[in-house]
């Protein structure tokens, strides 16, 4: 697989199944060189798999958003224009859908309409200025403020006063005349996630109060109000409440609760918590917690229609699965199954199949179907058939690896084969690949970076670290008050058992990783200065009393070094685990790349690593990406950055006399 490869890999997603089961639309867009921007095509076909796929479009053009109407039709859209057409007959005329959309969420009669508005707060008094002070107001530029957050990744420099934006209250109206509207709240906040309950007698909905508050740390607890508009306040204990709605029977409420920044704050705890799925009964308000015994992070879920159970998908070690629980408790039970994640799960309106894609390390995704109970699966798509018919993109399967930290706790990783594998040619290089977050997981899907690495001749080591996700919440706050050291040593005792099972030189292995990935990046190589050669760190923090202050994201040191950086305790901690401030010794040559306008990991970061390295005549670069933020976005950019993490590795990891790209021993 070459580089010139990443415009040739189209990318399937948005799976939807029809009311009926009977049809899938799906999309898959390509990237464009020559433009710089992506086109996505939109195609149908048959569950059963009776027929090729077929691709759906207007005059020749494309059209993108499908969605499957009640009555088995499907919408798409094409420059703002929707369109309705007949899956059995999807190369006749498409016809223009003229309805139109109601304004706010209908009741289960159709009776009502609810929806929020906005209820715009009293400006704030101007100063009396002279003509003299006005012409000098008139000149200046730059910018001036006195309000907190006023940075966000992505986001124009500086951000709008938050204490400016409109807040809103709940309407209803008359379907018949939606501009009959009547307030039903008076809170003050910015209700959310409106969800009618079947009876129609009320809505559920969730609020912050933290709006309120420019220097609070937003949580959503839950909230009722009834058409008479009497509200009432369902939680107010410190968590935070997510995936709010009831059941199909009227029964429960169902959400996902999580504890609050402000309550692990002001607690002092040592954890973030558990994130579990809970119902509470309608009527009485007794809770249950449905996934107490259960050690993994709850997603929001769907009621199957008889409200017997709770569906939701969340990660299990680096896959990525469908779970079920039953209303009234009891275990949580695997619905799908295998070394693979599943996403984008749509199910049918009878809740007998369902559509998803499927991740695995050596093939891109395609479009599944399955019953609900996950048996009669079979893949309906083969998308990417021209792209894998001359390419062997791998030697051998990725193996999934399973070890022991310094202290005893198993981790789990995954080995990308450099292409070419030979295990009696010699030794080869390795690159460790970790992932961001830090609270996410590396696992089963296909990465073109990842393997366009391994297809140049390289290991390519994804290890799960503590600090993943789907391992348990003791693993998931492993690093809290710690951020690299139980982690760090993750990824070190994951190389050593790589070396002692696998032909690898230990003289040429290199980290690498984008956010978190770049963070413990600069960890490793300045806590463990002979044991990289080189390394890429992509968007990593290296100082954290100033990352404190330049990052959009103050809360997470608040909560994971325990307290702001005036804070003794805190401040030591900050101190410590600074890549940039405990960087005498590095010997990595080291490859920084960066968004110039990234606020979430700011660039003065990687400035300051750069410059320790720079000082002490370690081999270095920096790359900085005009205009980007965190993500640095682009198919431009995502080659140029490749080619030049490729050239880095090349130049730094390059062949010994012993290794298979020199002819052997």
């Amino acid at each position: 697989m070459a580089l010139e490869d990443y415009y040739a890999l189209s990318r399937v997603g948005s799976p939807r199944i029809s009311p009926a089961g009977d049809w899938v639309a799906y999309t898959v867009s390509r990237s464009i060189e020559e433009t710089n921007e992506s086109v996505t095509e939109t195609w149908i076909v048959r569950a059963d798999g009776s027929a090729e796929p077929v691709r759906i479009q207007r005059n020749g053009l494309e059209v993108t958003n499908p969605r499957w109407m009640d009555d088995g039709r499907l919408r798409v859209s094409q420059e703002d224009v929707l369109w309705v057409i007949d899956p059995a007959q999807p190369t006749a005329p498409a016809v223009r859908d003229e309805s139109v959309e109601p304004d706010g969420l209908p009741s289960p009669d159709g009776q009502w309409l609810v929806r929020t508005e906005e209820m715009p707060r009293p400006a704030r008094p101007e100063p009396e200025l002279t003509a003299f002070e006005s012409r000098h107001e008139e000149r200046f530029a730059g910018a001036a403020f006195d309000w907190y957050p006023f940075r966000r990744d992505g986001q124009d420099f500086p951000l709008p006063d938050p204490r400016q934006r409109p807040l809103t209250e709940i309407v209803l109206a008359p379907a018949d005349d939606s501009d009959a509207t009547r307030q039903l709240t008076d809170l003050g906040l910015r209700p959310g996630g409106l969800q009618w309950k079947p009876d129609g007698s009320a809505v559920l909905f969730t609020a912050d109060e933290a709006v309120l508050d420019e220097l609070a740390y937003g949580r959503s607890d839950l909230f009722l109000v009834n058409l008479d508009g009497e509200v009432t306040r369902l939680t107010d204990d410190g968590y935070t409440y997510s995936g709010v709605g009831f059941s199909p029977d009227g029964r429960w409420i169902s959400y996902v609760r999580s504890f609050g920044a402000d309550m692990i704050i002001d607690r002092k705890l040592r954890h973030g918590g558990p994130r579990d799925l809970y119902v509470r009964a309608a009527d009485s308000g007794e809770t249950l917690n449905l996934t107490a015994d259960w050690d993994l992070d709850a997603g929001s879920p769907t009621w199957s229609p008889d409200s017997r159970y709770l569906y939701f998908d969340t990660g299990i070690g680096g896959a990525r699965h469908l779970f079920r629980v039953a209303a009234e408790g009891g275990p949580v039970e695997q619905v799908t199954t295998g070394q693979r994640r599943i996403q984008g799960i749509d199910i049918d309106s009878s809740f007998e199949h369902m559509t998803y894609t499927v991740g695995e390390f050596e093939r891109p995704p395609d479009v599944y179907v399955a019953d609900i109970d996950g048996s009669n699966e079979r893949r309906l798509t083969d998308v990417h058939a021209d792209f894998l018919a001359d390419k062997e993109l791998a030697s051998r399967p990725a193996e999934r690896i399973l070890y022991t930290s310094h202290d005893g706790t198993p981790v789990e990783g995954f080995l990308l084969f450099p292409y070419g594998y030979d295990p009696q040619a010699g030794s080869y290089p390795l690159i460790v690949m970790n992932h961001g977050g830090p609270h996410a997981a590396s696992g089963y899907g296909f990465n073109f970076k990842n393997m366009f690495f391994a297809a140049n001749g390289y290991f390519v080591f994804l290890p799960n670290f503590r600090g993943s996700t789907g391992y348990g919440d003791e693993f998931k706050w492993g690093t809290w008050g710690g951020w690299g050291t139980n982690d760090g040593e993750d990824v070190l005792a994951g190389v050593d058992h790589l070396i002692a099972e696998y032909p690898i030189d230990r003289d040429r292995v290199g980290a690498t990783g984008h956010s978190y990935g770049g963070i413990l990046t600069n960890w490793l190589i300045t806590r463990y200065p002979d044991r990289f050669k080189a390394a890429v760190s992509g968007a990593g923090a290296s100082n954290w009393t100033s990352n404190y202050a330049l990052s959009d994201v103050a809360r997470t040191k608040e909560l994971e070094f325990h307290g702001p950086p005036w804070d003794p305790e805190a401040r030591e901690i900050m101190i410590r685990q600074s890549a940039y401030l405990n960087s005498g010794g590095v010997r990595a040559a080291t490859l920084f790349v960066h968004g110039q306008v990234d606020y979430r990991v700011p660039l003065e970061g990687a400035i300051q690593l750069y410059t320790s390295l720079k000082k002490q005549r370690v081999p270095t670069k920096l790359i900085i990406y005009e205009g980007m933020a965190h993500g640095i976005r682009g198919h431009w950019n995502s080659v140029h950055r490749m080619m030049h993490e490729l050239r880095w590795w090349e130049t730094y990891l390059k062949p010994t006399a012993t290794s298979p790209e020199s002819g052997g021993r």
